[in-house]
């Protein structure tokens, strides 16, 4: 699955915040464990927690939203935000299912 709006505001910010809530709002992607973020984001709209996008995009790519993991991808989406280009091919890895 691709993944191109959300990435785009998780690493660079753009799309802004309100326009990805609205459109995986109309989307609504398909994973184990996503519901629930769907619900919140339907609540918080534009004011959704970037915790929590980060934490959807790991269910997604059909990882534990765990606390390990969550705290790793933000640690990861935080260098790649401030331009560690080595960040952003760690961020890549996501989807590989040997990543944890």
């Amino acid at each position: 699955m691709e993944f191109e709006l959300l990435d785009g505001y998780l690493l660079d910010g753009i799309p802004g915040k309100a326009e990805v809530v609205r459109r995986l709002l109309e989307v609504r992607p398909q994973a184990e464990g996503a519901p629930p973020f769907y619900e919140g984001m339907q609540r918080l709209g534009a004011r959704t927690p970037d915790l929590a996008l980060i934490a959807l995009r790991l269910v997604l790519g059909g990882k534990k939203a765990d606390d390990a993991n969550v705290a790793w991808l933000r640690d990861v989406v935080a260098r790649a935000r401030a331009g560690d280009a080595g960040a952003r091919d760690e961020y890549r890895t996501i989807d590989r299912s040997d990543a944890s």
